[in-house]
């Protein structure tokens, strides 16, 4: 071997140890855990500790919660169940009932892979790992919107509904945002709207937006809470946590200037009062004059 078949050959063997640095091969995912999170170059990773909510936790959004538990329901036990957009006000609970779901229905096959929208241009290849898995998947999709240049949006509308590859019976889109149509929505669009022989014919933007959302079979609304439903949350977390709920007057009080401070009466706010609240030492709490 001449000096030069050497010197390719050195070559070679760096290029290949820096392939192997740079594009590390995917490994198996570990198929005991329950939640995954999708991440560009590296595939599925395990979630050691997925988080602990139980559907007892999402409150005062019966209606939706008893949908969506059916439609889940469903998809375990190998019946036909629709993707779901859960859409609505911040703060309702929309995140934590699919995490709660993942809960109950863990024990009888029911998987989660959180997806992050950047990523969703790799929804074939998620696809594509787990649709001859024994185990049911849902694909989570959180805080999901598009701008309005935003082209990514067509990698979800292929898998939910457009694709020539049939959709495999053992994946589920859920997706949370607080836009109903996922895109942001002008009034320029609205004005457009031209009428043809007495019918309404909306502007091909508008029907754009609104095919996405379409796709989606089952769609939850999530709405503001009341002051009442607000206080009953907290109490929920209060009692959790062991301490005095607001029938304390002055825990009550407090609850009710915590959320004036925050500018809601979500759910998120009425934990994260509680957890404060619960948190605090007797002496350090203050007092009604304050």
């Amino acid at each position: 071997m001449d000096q030069t078949e050497q010197l390719l050959q050195r070559a070679q063997q760096l290029i290949e140890r820096l392939e192997k640095v740079f594009s590390p091969a995917a490994q198996e995912p570990n198929w005991s855990c329950i939640a995954y999170r999708w991440q560009q170059g590296k595939g599925l990773q395990a979630i050691a500790r997925p988080h602990k909510v139980q559907l007892d936790d999402i409150l005062c959004v019966d209606l939706a919660k008893a949908e969506i538990t059916r439609n889940t329901r469903q998809f375990v036990e190998g019946r036909s169940a629709n993707n779901t957009l859960l859409w609505g006000s911040r703060g309702t609970g929309k995140s934590s009932l699919i995490k709660a779901l993942l809960n109950e229905f863990a024990d009888r096959g029911l998987r989660l892979i959180e997806v992050e929208k950047q990523d969703l241009i790799d929804l074939p290849a998620i696809v594509e790992q787990i649709q001859d898995r024994p185990e049911r998947f849902l694909l989570y999709c959180d805080d999901l919107s598009f701008e309005a240049d935003d082209a990514s949006y067509k990698s979800l509308k292929a898998i939910l509904d457009g694709s020539i590859s049939a959709p495999p019976e053992n994946v589920l889109i859920y997706a949370t945002s607080n836009r109903r149509h996922l895109l942001p929505e002008f009034k320029q669009e609205n004005q457009d709207v031209h009428i043809v022989e007495g019918e309404i014919h909306q502007n091909e933007s508008v029907e754009e937006k609104i095919s996405l959302s379409e796709r989606f079979g089952l769609w939850l609304s999530f709405y503001p809470f009341s002051q009442d439903q607000y206080l009953s949350i907290v109490d929920h977390w209060l009692s959790n946590l062991g301490a005095e709920t607001t029938t304390d007057e002055q825990t009550r009080l407090e609850a009710l200037r915590f959320a004036l401070k925050r500018g809601s009466r979500s759910g998120r706010v009425a934990l994260q009062f509680a957890r404060d609240w619960a948190g605090r030492l007797p002496a350090e709490r203050p007092t009604a004059a304050d």
